[in-house]
């Protein structure tokens, strides 16, 4: 059959429901994918339609699906960091000039594999239709291998229409069984791993977004609650054990509140599950400290030795090789010690954190949006959130079951979270979606509101309104010293009523300037199976949680 007419039905066959793109590319496959099935998503920016598939894949456990031209090639492989820091598969096909055009000053025309080279696990070009089988199918084995990550088809032709001109023989693809990680095997080691947790007695779990990736979160427990260890989690991470759990410590590292760093300080062990040990997980690598025994449990073999020497390291998936674990260490005798100072030092955190969560300030404080979004949140809600402030507040003081809610952040693309919330809608459409944006980050992607209205993605967006860039206020306001408008020109705009702007694109929008309205506003946005905007009108003098750090 005719190349689109193949993509479109390999893609259906592979469990693709929304295909994210901006034109112009692939318009006969986008013909063929309306028919087989396959919504079409038109996005308003390349960066924009590579966060809505990242956002998809994330929720979804299998590729979600973005394209551009030749033209928009670069913004889109700018768009695919933050899938690539997130272990989302995403797959990016992009057109490209024909042989003849290259190197001859064709319109915007540049080599495309430097740009992807970094965002993605593998890049190849695709010549001929003949080819396209093996591409596809290679490049959808490389995103679902752990660590899950981006993979780039570069298609002959400005939008790939030489390839969906061309003939193929081969039968479309029937990929819908593979999910991430596709590749699953249990760690060796683990009979070494079992006697050094064993004989320590103060023991940490440090869990990431590998650990989560492979949904361990029932063996998790298990092994906490056999060894009383306290868990820490990274950002990333949060919602794979329930928040409110004894053992559950919160996120670690420069995103953390006070008692997480602290109890980890402590430990004599530390064992890090699909973690990254990366700077933001370990506050610059200073919790733990250089030099404190470490064990390390990882499907990606590249995640040893990065950071810390290691006592041990284990090479398998975390589910099945917890599993395992559990079963060696069975249930023994423990001292509870350590376990009980963790749990002592986060409930007097929260109830220092109490009376904020329940204020009745005006300009609102953030930690009151996040006890309401606590409440409002449904059991198999989705939260997505933005990095920086947004990331910290949501991981922080936002409650989570560690069943069937699910927690969304970005990796540190700032704008990230209003698109990746619509794809996130897109793979599941009967799960309800809240975004937690700042208004600094919704400026990115504001014009992706028409999107949700055009194609009816019913996200309900949460915007944290503050006027500005709260995280860095003070810190800046400080250095200006004695000339304060200054420090306003750098990190503040607006005001702006985004529920008006959201009237204006044809979205419902709430306008929120009392904490008592906040609950309501909610309820009724979560109720709707439109998009809706929240906009909650903050200040910008409240402080996040701030991690304790040992001395230097």
């Amino acid at each position: 059959m005719e190349g689109a007419e193949w993509l479109a039905r390999s893609l259906r066959g592979s469990g693709v429901s929304h295909f994210f793109f901006v034109d112009a590319v692939l318009r006969r496959t986008l013909l063929a994918l309306e028919r087989v099935g396959v919504q079409p998503v038109l996005a308003h920016a390349e960066k924009s339609a590579a966060y809505m598939a990242d956002g998809y894949a994330r929720i979804a456990g299998r590729p979600g699906v973005v394209a551009a031209q030749a033209v928009g090639a670069a913004n889109l492989a700018a768009g695919l960091q933050d899938a690539y820091l997130g272990r989302s598969p995403v797959l990016a096909l992009t057109g490209r000039k024909p042989l003849g055009h290259q190197h001859r000053n064709a319109y915007q025309e540049l080599p495309h594999g430097p740009l992807f080279q970094a965002v993605t696990k593998h890049s190849a070009l695709v010549e001929r239709a003949e080819e396209f089988p093996r591409a596809l199918r290679q490049a959808w084995s490389a995103m679902l291998a752990p660590p899950p990550r981006p993979a780039h088809l570069d298609l002959h032709g400005l939008m790939g229409e030489v390839i969906e001109r061309g003939d193929i023989a081969d039968a479309p693809l029937e990929l819908a069984d593979w999910h991430a990680p596709r590749h699953r095997s249990i760690a060796d080691g683990l009979d070494r791993a079992a006697a050094l947790l064993l004989d320590a007695k103060r023991v940490a779990l440090v869990v990431g977004e590998g650990a989560l990736l492979s949904g361990c979160g029932p063996e998790l427990l298990a092994l906490a609650e056999a060894l009383q260890a306290p868990i820490a989690l990274s950002l990333g991470a949060r919602g794979i054990v329930p928040t409110r759990h004894p053992l559950h410590l919160g996120v670690l590292g420069a995103y953390a509140g006070p008692p997480a760093n602290a109890v980890v300080d402590e430990a004599e062990l530390v064992f890090f599950i699909g973690a990254d040990t990366s700077d933001m997980l370990t506050n610059y690598w200073r919790t733990p400290r250089i030099g404190t025994r470490c064990l390390q449990l990882d499907a990606d073999p590249l995640e040893f030795e990065r950071s810390y020497a290691l006592e041990h390291a284990m090479c398998g998936d975390p589910k099945l090789s917890l599993a395992a674990l559990n079963t060696l260490i069975g249930r023994p005798e423990r001292d509870g010690g350590y376990a009980l100072r963790a749990a002592t030092a986060m409930r007097e955190w929260r109830a220092a954190m109490a009376p904020r969560l329940t204020s009745n300030e005006a300009p609102i404080d953030p930690a009151r949006l996040c006890a309401e979004i606590t409440a409002a949140l449904p059991e198999d809600g989705i939260l997505v959130a933005d990095t920086g402030y947004s990331g910290i507040w949501t991981g922080n003081l936002v409650e989570l079951n560690g069943a069937g809610q699910s927690y969304l952040r970005a990796a540190g693309s700032l704008g990230w979270s209003f698109p990746a919330a619509l794809g996130a809608k897109c793979a599941a459409p009967h799960r309800k979606v809240v975004c937690f944006s700042g208004d600094g980050a919704l400026y990115y992607h504001l014009t992706e509101l028409e999107t949700a209205r055009r194609r009816g993605i019913g996200v309900v967006l949460v915007v944290n309104n503050n006027s500005g860039f709260g995280q860095g206020w003070p810190n800046y306001l400080k250095q200006a010293g004695n000339r304060p408008v200054a420090a306003e020109q750098v990190l503040r705009f607006g005001p702006t009523n985004f529920a008006r702007v959201a009237e204006e694109f044809g979205v419902t929008g709430i306008r929120v300037e009392t904490p008592d309205a906040i609950g309501p506003a909610l309820r009724r946005a979560i109720a709707m199976e439109a998009p809706v905007v929240v906009d909650v009108a903050t200040g910008i003098e409240f402080r996040a949680p701030e991690p304790w750090t040992p001395p230097s």
